[in-house]
């Protein structure tokens, strides 16, 4: 573990990470700052909902821990209010066992979550590999750089994760956007659940897990059909998910 941690600090030592933590509960945000922060994260908190959307809002973080149950505007608000202004990788903090929270915070634009209470070695990692998914330099990323690649009306830009159709850049979370560039990877071949939680959401698959579902079906609203008016995005029952490339 000391290992571990030290080729983290090694690598990242170069590029802080900026953590907001967004809870009322004082000594827990105090408890996961201390931990963060021996991790080579750079954290503040803030006790609010309002507090906690004006520093999401300024553009100094690179992730937000969000609870849900605040004074003075509740973190699904927060995360409701944020999605219209910033695509800021956010992990939720759910009560455990309460499930509709999660779907909620994932059909609002949560990257991920976390029951509470949690491990703050559960969360780091989680961070990490939010953080990973995030950079634009990915692997992935860096092998098609200048692959900029067309399927029909759509545009994908991995340089600078961007994904536009006939109007402009659509509006993609950093999670929807991994996912995604994921299936445009492999336009025409089916992506395994397990294949597509491991590479875009850093996590192994869990059965009654169903934020790979919520995504996709975020995007499904957002990604054009092809010419031929078919959805992008074909679920093969059981399996998988598959990009249509035309």
């Amino acid at each position: 573990m000391l290992f571990y941690t030290v080729i983290h600090l090694f690598l990242w030592q170069n590029k802080p990470m900026h953590i907001l933590l967004i809870d009322d509960d004082i000594a827990l945000c105090e408890l996961m700052e201390r931990f963060l922060q021996s991790e080579g994260f750079h954290v503040r908190s803030a006790h609010d909902g309002d507090h906690g959307l004006q520093l999401a809002c300024e553009g100094n973080y690179d992730l937000a821990v969000l609870d849900i149950m605040m004074p003075k505007k509740s973190g699904m608000d927060v995360l409701r209010e944020l999605r219209q202004k910033s695509q800021l990788p956010v992990i939720m903090m759910t009560a455990r066992g309460e499930e509709m929270d999660r779907i909620i915070g994932l059909e609002l634009g949560a990257d991920d979550y976390l029951p509470k209470p949690c491990n703050p070695r559960e969360l780091a990692a989680r961070i990490r590999a939010i953080l990973r998914r995030s950079e634009k330099k990915s692997d992935l990323e860096a092998s098609t750089a200048c692959q900029v690649k067309k399927f029909g009306s759509l545009e994908w830009q991995p340089k600078s994760r961007t994904i536009l159709d006939s109007s402009g850049a659509i509006e993609l979370t950093s999670t929807e956007y991994n996912i995604l560039s994921v299936l445009m990877q492999h336009a025409g071949e089916v992506v395994s659940k397990h294949e597509l939680s491991e590479a875009a959401l850093g996590k192994h698959f869990a059965p009654f897990d169903r934020a790979l579902d919520v995504h996709i079906g975020h995007l499904r609203k957002k990604i054009p059909p092809t010419n031929n008016n078919m959805p992008r995005l074909k679920t093969v029952r059981s399996v998988g998910w598959l990009f249509v490339p035309e």
